[in-house]
């Protein structure tokens, strides 16, 4: 069983950046790992992905440019930096892990793909 620990989230201006950490329990070297965000009232929705070897990345349109993922096998950990951050960024953010080698499917955003979540850390944008 994987235990995922998300840190980092906090309240920072329009403009500003974060970087969020998702901690894990065990290795990662073989899991594919994945950042969502759910908004109050809306769906849970994929931002992020990367591939277990980190070779390869995937991002959701609205954050292309302004996100990047990235991770740190040895030390079991994975980043997600945040900047020119907005406020439609608000949101609980998730990271998820799926034993996965290479490439990540096209349909990497999708929930049930995900064998374990972390249980979110909070971003607020906001002046």
């Amino acid at each position: 069983q994987l235990q995922l620990v998300e840190s980092g989230g906090g309240l920072v201006q329009p403009g500003g950046s974060l970087r969020l950490s998702c901690a894990a329990s065990g290795f990662l070297d073989y899991y594919a790992i994945g950042w969502f965000r759910q908004a109050p009232g809306k769906e849970r929705e994929g931002v992020s992905c990367i591939s277990n070897s980190g070779g390869i990345t995937n991002y959701a349109d609205s954050v292309k440019g302004r996100f990047t993922i990235s991770r740190d096998n040895a030390k079991n950990t994975v980043y997600l930096q945040m900047n020119s951050l907005e406020p439609e960024d608000t949101a609980v953010y998730y990271c998820a892990a799926v034993r996965w080698q290479g490439a990540p499917p096209m349909n990497w955003a999708r929930l049930r793909w995900y064998e374990y979540w972390g249980e979110g850390t909070q971003v607020t944008v906001s002046s």
